[in-house]
């Protein structure tokens, strides 16, 4: 099988946001960090925590889930503040994905990564002067992964069920940053990974 001869750059993201869907909802945070370069001589893992990527963005608009603030901790008045505008946040945030991936292809990695790419996605698209950098389809679904490579159905491809080998030692903190760099790792180590052993 001929392969492109671009390696894929996976780029791990994590969003915090105050509701359940964009648009009557806001994205607050986002962290992104490279896992690493998967090419013809195979994956090569980055330093999690070397080339990083947050930003706190202004809310866009008044509607707000009190839940969901609970579980970022992030303080939504100071954002209305002092948070950048999405505009801004999208174009630095296309530009770091375009400048840490040159030379490959990038690609979206998240766990369970439907939610944190709609939001990633439809703030590019809506915010955005440059567009999606991970297009409309690159993007890797670490669950999905996680099932395919273990055997297991997608309802068991749990974190508290995957093998102590593949879990990363830090915490989730709910912080887009540290659990961007957390899930990081737990991709490298699927990316590294022969599936279960045997017997």
């Amino acid at each position: 099988m001929k392969l492109s001869g671009r390696p894929d750059v996976y780029i791990s993201g994590d969003i915090e946001a105050d509701g359940p869907i964009p648009g009557p909802y806001s994205m607050l945070s986002l962290g992104m960090t490279v896992v690493g370069s998967h090419g013809a001589a195979g994956f090569s893992a980055a330093d999690p925590t070397e080339q990083t990527f947050y930003a706190e963005l202004r809310p866009i608009s008044d509607s707000y889930d009190h839940k969901a603030l609970v579980v970022s901790g992030l303080d939504r008045d100071r954002l209305v503040r002092e948070g950048t505008e999405p505009a801004e946040a999208m174009d630095a945030a296309a530009a770091w994905v375009k400048r840490v991936s040159r030379g490959g292809t990038a690609v979206f990695a998240g766990y369970p990564a439907h939610y944190d790419w709609m939001w990633l996605y439809w703030y590019f698209l809506r915010f955005g002067t440059q567009g999606s950098p991970f297009g409309h389809s690159r993007c890797l679904d670490l669950k999905t992964f996680y099932a395919a490579r273990a055997r297991v159905p997608f309802s068991d491809s749990i974190k508290r069920r995957m093998p102590h080998e593949l879990m990363s030692g830090r915490p989730h903190t709910h912080n887009a940053l540290d659990d961007a760099i957390e899930q990081a790792e737990l991709a490298a180590n699927l990316l590294r990974w022969d599936g279960p052993r045997s017997g």
